[in-house]
């Protein structure tokens, strides 16, 4: 080669090596970009296969399909496959976490690429994004189709080891003050007496409302709502699917009404707002094989994300991004059944039956009733599951099971020719959508979406942490303060703060310290939190602040 040839090789690698990297760069100089607003929207369990599924079934582009792209690894702290707390937890406070906890950082970190953490700091609460913005003065909110104590809201607002301890979950969100919350779940904010699940005795419901909540729990009642602080729960539990809403409960909202309510509440605020809206029960009908069930909540998500889009076009200071926290059930178009044929699977032959479907298979299921007749059992899967031909197999399976919809799905799935290989999680990579960026973002880890959010709203998660989460040992340092942890009522512990003739009383998960001798009552920024693997209470260092006011110092 010639000398000439050879810089002119140089040369070219030398250009397309700093491309790379230009290209590489630049989506980090993006994620500097600061907004006042930051919607943060989650399809529960929603691979790529869903997406398609559900724009094939369309006809035409989703609001998602108007978004950049990224993409994100969901992996935990222990294993490849994520539940979904820790992988909200990733998202929601920048930090791996292990199975079940939400909000907390993780116990043994196992799997390559996460990070091990000392011993003194297993399982301790970190900060999370919802926590960081309320910090900044912004309005927080969050909208999901579940119970609002489900794993993804949890994370973001709740700190413990094990995401199905709803009743400590309830406590801890409604003491930190989120403005506004739609979703299910009002069993878990009410004692036994009063048909709820709470052995506290606490009413949470009272408790909002003295703290000048509304409280809604219908759609009328929902819209009717003029201030700023609002909890909406429309259901004992969960919510209905979106197809089956109309039938089995015409009184709950649709995720996008849910969303256009609680946008329009949220930026009454001067100083902007984040919002977390999650399409949670893409998860559940994926779960249970229900192609049905996957069209009815993606196109419901994606209704939200439209309202949510249609927002920051008009707002331009907004940052929306949409992203699963990882795959469910393996789901594919194209399946066992079309091993031969997959050639020449026509779009009649898939979506044909699957638009015909009037419900899901938990509405089905709800329509059957307990202990159907053979002949209801045709009747009714016909006319809502548009299921003809049941054989004698398939109405004897029906017939004999209490939850009939998984069956339903793989019935339909089986005829449509679309393919599961799990009735769990999976744990590929999946796709991050944003707008406001207007450019590719590469590839990251899911606790890079905190630190984006964080970052786009003018914080540091790390700052926010060291002010909310600090060992109460050392909050209370001065000498003679003596710290205990009061566990005489399992169900009300408190931590226990002394010096002198003052004596405060923080009941965990709360956000209150009382003082004994006075009364006086102070609400402090962040809950106290104990870490029951360790017995440790973390909480604000402003109860330092606090205490020393109330002892005259």
């Amino acid at each position: 080669m010639t000398r000439a040839g050879r810089i002119a090789y140089i040369t070219g690698w030398y250009i397309l090596l700093l491309f790379i990297s230009v290209s590489l760069i630049e989506p980090g100089y993006a994620a500097e970009k600061k907004f006042r607003n930051v919607i943060v929207m989650v399809p529960d369990g929603c691979s790529s296969a869903h997406t398609t599924i559900s724009r094939w079934y369309k006809g035409s582009p989703l609001a998602l399909d108007r978004m950049a792209l990224g993409g994100v690894r969901t992996y935990c702290a222990n294993s490849l496959i994520t539940d979904s707390a820790p992988a909200a937890t990733a998202f929601a406070t920048g930090h791996k976490s292990s199975d079940k906890f939400i909000g907390v950082l993780p116990g043994p970190s196992t799997i390559p690429g996460a990070p091990a953490i000392t011993e003194d700091l297993k399982y301790k609460p970190v900060a999370t994004v919802l926590e960081g913005a309320k910090l900044t003065g912004k309005s927080v909110g969050m909208v999901v189709t579940v119970n609002m104590q489900h794993a993804t809201p949890a994370a973001f607002s709740a700190h413990w080891p094990d995401r199905s301890d709803y009743n400590e979950i309830a406590k801890q969100q409604v003491f930190l003050g989120v403005d506004v919350v739609f979703g299910g779940g009002k069993k878990y904010l009410l004692p036994k007496e009063k048909g709820g699940t709470r052995t506290d005795g606490e009413d949470l419901i009272e408790v909002l409302r003295s703290k000048g909540y509304a409280f809604a729990e219908t759609k009328g009642a929902m819209a009717k709502v003029k201030g700023t602080k609002v909890w909406g729960i429309f259901a004992d539990d969960y919510m209905a699917f979106d197809f089956d809403r109309a039938k089995a409960r015409p009184q709950e909202p649709s995720l996008a009404e849910m969303t256009q309510k609680a946008i329009e509440i949220l930026s009454k605020n001067p100083k902007g707002f984040l919002l977390l809206v999650e399409g949670s029960k893409v998860d559940w009908a994926s779960h249970a094989h229900d192609p049905v069930g996957v069209v009815s909540e993606v196109l419901a998500f994606d209704d939200a994300v439209g309202v949510a889009l249609d927002f920051a076009k008009k707002d331009d200071r907004t940052l929306v991004l949409a992203f699963t926290d990882h795959g469910n059930g393996g789901m594919s178009v194209g399946s066992q059944e079309t091993d031969r044929t997959y050639s020449k699977l026509s779009y009649e032959a898939m979506f044909g039956p699957l638009k015909k479907a009037i419900l899901t298979g938990e509405g089905v299921e709800g329509m059957l009733g307990p202990d159907p007749s053979e002949e209801k059992i045709k009747t009714v899967v016909a006319e809502y599951y548009a299921i003809k031909d049941l054989s004698s197999d398939e109405i004897k399976a029906l017939g004999g099971s209490k939850k009939v919809g998984p069956i339903l799905g793989r019935m339909m799935s089986k005829r449509v020719g679309i393919g599961w290989t799990t009735s769990g999680h999976t744990g590929e990579d999946v796709f991050l959508y944003h707008y406001g960026y207007n450019k590719s973002l590469p590839m990251m880890e899911n606790t890079g979406i905190a630190h984006m959010v964080a970052r786009a709203l003018g914080f540091d998660l790390a700052t926010v942490d060291g002010r909310l989460f600090a060992p109460a040992d050392k909050v209370f340092a001065n000498t003679g303060t003596h710290v205990s942890i009061d566990k005489t009522n399992p169900a009300n512990p408190s931590l226990i703060v002394e010096r002198g003739g003052t004596r405060a009383e923080l009941p965990l998960g709360k956000n209150i310290m009382r003082i004994k001798s006075s009364g006086t009552e102070y609400t402090m920024e962040g809950i106290a939190v104990l870490a029951p693997k360790t017995d440790k209470v973390y909480l604000p260092k402003q109860a330092a602040t606090l205490f020393e006011k109330a002892a005259g110092r």
